[in-house]
C-alpha cells in the first residue's frame, strides 16, 4: 500500500508537481520539499501562528492542513508575499516599530497583518491587537491578546 500522493499545488504563482507523504503537514511539504523555510514549525497544535500561510486567499495554520489537502489550490508563503512586493510597507512598519525581536515569529504575525489590511486599509490598535491574537510571539513567551 503506497502511502504517498501526487499533488498539483500553486505556490507563490508557481505550479508545483509533488508527490507527499500521505501524513505530511503542509508547512513540511514547504519547508522539506520546495526548501521554503519562513513558515516556522512551533507548537505543531494550531495555537502560535508561526506556521501560517496563506491558502485560496485565506491564512491557515500550515500545521495543521495535510499537504494532500492543498491540492489544486493557490498557496502563498512569506517568500511569495515578499517577492511581488505585496507586503513591502508592513515589513518596514515592523522595523520602523522594533517589532521583530528574533524574528521567529514575524514571518506569521507579517501574514496575519496582511491578511487584515487586505479586509480593513486602516484598522485601530484595538482591531489589530484582536487580529493577531493568535500569534505567539516565541522569544518572549507573550501572546498579544485583545484583552491588554
Amino acid at each position: 500500500m503506497d502511502k504517498h500522493a501526487n499533488i498539483v499545488v500553486m505556490v507563490n504563482g508557481q505550479t508545483r508537481q509533488l508527490r507527499v507523504p500521505v501524513r505530511r503537514n503542509l508547512v513540511d511539504m514547504l519547508r522539506h520539499d520546495l526548501g521554503l523555510t519562513g513558515a516556522h514549525v512551533g507548537c505543531e497544535h494550531g495555537v502560535c501562528g508561526a506556521c501560517n500561510v496563506r491558502v485560496d486567499g485565506v491564512v491557515v495554520r500550515g500545521c495543521l492542513m495535510l499537504a494532500v489537502q492543498a491540492d489544486g489550490a493557490a498557496v502563498d508563503t512569506i517568500e511569495g508575499l515578499t517577492a511581488t512586493g505585496e507586503i513591502a510597507a508592513l515589513q518596514s512598519a515592523f522595523v520602523e516599530r522594533n517589532a521583530l525581536q528574533c524574528g521567529y515569529c514575524t514571518p506569521g504575525m507579517l501574514m496575519t497583518g496582511a491578511e487584515l489590511l487586505l479586509h480593513e486599509t486602516c484598522p485601530s490598535r484595538a482591531v489589530i491587537r484582536d487580529a493577531i491574537s493568535g500569534n505567539y510571539c516565541r522569544c518572549t513567551g507573550i501572546r498579544l491578546s485583545s484583552t491588554r
